[in-house]
C-alpha cells in the first residue's frame, strides 16, 4: 500500500498551465502504475492519464491528448501531470491513484488500489 498526496491545483485562466504533483509515502513506488483521474460536479470520475511502472507506456483520454503530459520520477516517488492550454471544462477535482505491480497501463477506476485526497483545479473564462 502507498499513501498519496496531491498538490499543485488552483485557479487559472483559460489557456493557462498548471502542474499537478502526487507524492507517495511508503515503499516500492516504482512498482506502482499511476493514474490521474478527475471528477467535475455532477459528473462521474473519469481517467485523465496513466503511466506504467517503467514509464514506457502512457495513456491519455481523448479530451486531453496533446495538452496534458504525465511523467514520473521514481527517485522522488512522485508522478506529475503537466496541464497546458487549459479549458473551463477541465475544471474538476483531480485525484492520483496507484496500482501495484501491473504490466500495463490501467485505465479503469476499479483497477486502482490506492487514492489520494484530491486537488481542485478551476479554469476560468
Amino acid at each position: 500500500q502507498v499513501q498519496l498526496v496531491e498538490s499543485g491545483g488552483g485557479l487559472v485562466q483559460a489557456g493557462g498551465s498548471l502542474r499537478l504533483s502526487c507524492t507517495a509515502s511508503g515503499y516500492s513506488f516504482s512498482y506502482f502504475a499511476m493514474g490521474w483521474f478527475r471528477q467535475a460536479p455532477g459528473k462521474e470520475r473519469e481517467i485523465v492519464a496513466a503511466i506504467s511502472m517503467s514509464t514506457s507506456f502512457t495513456y491519455y483520454t481523448d479530451s486531453v491528448q496533446g495538452r496534458f503530459t504525465i511523467t514520473r520520477d521514481n527517485a522522488k516517488k512522485t508522478v506529475y501531470l503537466q496541464m497546458s492550454s487549459l479549458k473551463p471544462e477541465d475544471t474538476a477535482e483531480y485525484y492520483c491513484a496507484g496500482r501495484w505491480r501491473v504490466g500495463r497501463v490501467p485505465t479503469a477506476q476499479s483497477e486502482y488500489d490506492d487514492w489520494g485526497q484530491g486537488t481542485q483545479v478551476t479554469v476560468s473564462t
